[in-house]
Order: structure tokens, then sequence, then C-alpha cells
């Protein structure tokens, strides 16, 4: 049976709203999101010419235009909000005690627009793979899926959030932290020494972490805004030091033409970015949160946060009909150097907002509509709870290799295939819903 504490829609958000609730998080999420979804518009350098789809990006054709990236990337407020949402929401001694059974809560939430995402381009895959062959089904599926490594990690990394509330004080939490970047560290001294990006795979982890760790903290008030501001200081300055004379590339995003990617797998230049950032946010989180106070500025607030993943999942398909309808009338921004790049680049812009608002009227919805048996309220406990547990995190883990390999080959739609008997065998060993 459904569960009935699925949200009936996006906009009841505004009138449920618990007084204690922390709206600094909301706003993290939700100017993050609005950073990433007009940056990637804003990077995007795209046309169609006589050998098909041209796909550049600006920061490949300006290399100077690389540290507006460390404004850009934003991904660390999207794992600050998630650890201290988890942690504000564990409860060992309340309806979802075991860990279990919590991480299924998160992922039933998380995971329910992906899937119908994933039918979308199933079926899409499939039409271009029988009218357009192969190649092009397996270009547009390399790019379709890439975003999805977001989740994938985001959900190895809530399991994370119940032994990170047992955190006792800020120094706990600093040491922690600091044993991340040194664990970073020293990933990437591997990664150096064979010459091999993958050898620092388990940065993913390390470096997403931190902020996970440092939202936690926030919301049990382990960090002063004093502490905040002296780490963020200490973490800026390390990394324009290790930016300046480090083996390091400047631009935090992937160009295209980078020597060493900062992102996949993410470096200790990322770790130390992600530490400046989400201190920076408990150092303003007051002032955030007495702003978010206000009805006008909460109603959007709270009316983005409900179709989230709606606006993460869906924004370069939008970007991609943005951009293309405009080619269709002679409008490309592809070549920064041609007069007029920057105002059909704010026109790109503008079109883009407008398709991503009618995608969000209509599909937020289905995050909002809940699954037969899908989105069942379960508690399983002992080694259920555990099992129900290890198979989430073994979801997220085949959602990062799908995301790297891309929704084609074997690798690819295995992994999908993986993602998708993880995740559902971990609701199946959570048992029956319960009333």
């Amino acid at each position: 049976m459904p569960d009935s504490h699925v949200m009936s829609s996006a906009g009841a958000v505004t009138d449920v709203t618990k007084p204690e609730r922390d709206r600094a998080v909301d706003v993290a999420r939700l100017a993050a999101l609005v950073v990433v979804m007009f940056g990637h518009c804003a990077l995007l350098l795209a046309t169609i010419d006589a050998g098909g789809v041209e796909i550049g990006n600006i920061l490949g054709a300006i290399p100077g235009l690389a540290p507006i990236t460390w404004i850009l990337q934003v991904m660390p407020l999207f794992f600050l909000a998630g650890g201290a949402a988890g942690a504000y929401s564990w409860h060992p001694g309340g309806t979802t005690a075991s860990w279990g059974a919590w991480l299924l809560t998160r992922a039933q939430r998380l995971c329910r627009p992906a899937f119908w995402y994933l039918a979308v381009w199933t079926v899409a895959l499939i039409a271009v793979q029988l009218t357009m062959g192969a190649e092009s089904a397996a270009a547009l599926g390399r790019e379709c899926v890439a975003l999805l490594w977001f989740l994938g990690v985001y959900l190895v990394a809530l399991a994370f959030v119940p032994a990170l509330t047992r955190l006792p004080s800020g120094t706990a939490a600093a040491a922690v932290v600091l044993s991340l970047i040194v664990a970073a560290a020293l990933m990437d001294a591997v990664r150096f020494a064979v010459d091999d990006a993958a050898a620092g795979t388990a940065n993913l982890l390390f470096v997403w972490l931190i902020p996970v760790v440092i939202g936690v903290a926030y919301a049990h008030r382990l960090i002063s805004v004093r502490a905040a501001v002296l780490a963020a200081v200490t973490a800026f300055v390390a990394q324009v030091l290790l930016a300046a004379y480090g083996p390091y590339d400047v631009s935090l995003v992937v160009t295209g033409t980078e020597r060493v990617s900062n992102v996949s797998p993410p470096t200790l230049l990322l770790a130390l970015h992600c530490t400046w950032m989400s201190c920076l946010f408990v150092a303003a989180a007051g002032a955030v949160r007495r702003w978010a106070a206000r009805p006008r500025v909460w109603k959007v607030v709270a009316v983005g946060n409900g179709g989230a993943m709606t606006l993460y999942l869906w924004h370069i398909p939008a970007i991609a009909i943005a951009t293309f309808t405009l080619h269709a009338f002679g409008l490309d921004a592809f070549d920064p150097h041609a007069p007029g790049f920057w105002g059909m680049l704010a026109l790109r812009a503008v079109v883009f907002a407008v398709v991503m608002a009618v995608a969000f009227r209509l599909l937020s919805p289905l995050e909002h509509r809940a699954l037969p048996w899908w989105d069942g309220r379960v508690r399983p406990t002992g080694t259920r709870a555990v099992g129900t547990g290890v198979l989430v995190c073994l979801a997220g883990a085949a959602l990062v290799l799908m995301a790297k390999s891309g929704l084609s080959g074997v690798v690819g739609w295995t992994a999908l295939g993986g993602f998708l008997i993880a995740v559902l065998g971990a609701r199946a060993c959570a048992g029956p819903a319960s009333d």
C-alpha cells in the first residue's frame, strides 16, 4: 500500500512548515541548484553543422575563466544540506530507529523521481538506436545519466550520518574533517604515483563526506560562528596556495581540456573547497535563516525544494531544448569570440528558464506521487535492517558506475540493472509495508 506520508504537492510544503525547521538548509540546497543549472547553461557551447552536433565548453575556449568555478562549484552545499537534514531526521528511538530503515526512507524519496527519469531515457535510447543507429544512442547514453553520480555518492554518504550524529564536540568533528582531508591527499599521492585517475576513486567518498560531516556538526550546533570563519579562511588560503604551487588545475568543474581533473575523481583541492564553502555557510546560516523566514521568500524556497530532484535531473535536457530551439533560428552561442556571443548566451539563459519552469510544473508532481509497494512504510530490524542499508549503498555504487560509463554498452546497462536489483532488493529486504 502506498505510504500516506508522501507529500501530495510541492506547494503543500508552505502550509505544513514546522516552526523549528531550519530554513537556512533549504536555502542552501535551492541556491546551489540554481547555480548548478544556470552554470551548466552558461558553460555549454553547442551547435549543429555538416558533421553533426558539436559540443564544447566555454572554459576550454577561454581558460582564463577557470577561477570562476570556485564560485560555481557549489556541490558541497548539496552534501552539507543532506548531512544536516539527515541529522535532524535521525531519531534512534523513532519509527525508523534502525540504520537500514532510516536509510531506505531517504532512498525512497530520492529514487522515486530517478525511476521516472531512467524509464524515460531507456525508452528514448531504444528509439534513438532504432531510428538513428547505435553510435548516436551510445553518444546520447553517455550524456543523459552523467549527473546521476551525485545521487549515487549521496546515498552512500547518507549511510554515515547516523554514526556521525554521535560526534560529541566540535573538536571531534574537526578531527574527522582533518582525517578526510589527509585521506584525500594520500589518495592523490597514489593517483599521481601510478599516473592513473582511477587510483583516486576512493576520494569520491573521502571528499564528499567532508561537507556531510560539517552539516551534521552544524545541525547539532557543534561549530561556533567564530570557529567556522577561522576554518573557512584557513581552508581557502590553503586552497589558493595549492592551486598556485601544486600539481592541480585551477578549474573545479570538467572542462574537457584539464590536465588533472579535480572532480573525476575529486582531489585534495576540492576537499579544501568543500571545507571552506561548508564552513562559510555555517557562519552565514543565522542571517540566511532570518531572511528565509519572510513569507514570500519561504514560499519560493519551499516550492523549489519540493521539486529539487526534478530541477536537478531534468535541467540538462531543458538546456538542450533551449539551445537547439535557438539554433533553429540561427541564434547559436558557440564561438565566444564571435560578435554578439554574450548576448546570445544571455538569451539562451532566458529561454532555458522558461523551458525549465514548464518542465518543473509538469514533472515535479512525480516526486510526490507515491509508488505502489516502493513507498510503503517499513520498519526492518536486526539482520533485515543491516541488509537493507547495505543494499542501498550498493545501489549508490552502481549509480556512480553507470554515470561514469554512460547508459550504453555492456558496462552501462549492467550498472543500470545492478542499481535496480540493489535498490529494489533493499525494499524487498525491508519487508512488507506496515500501517
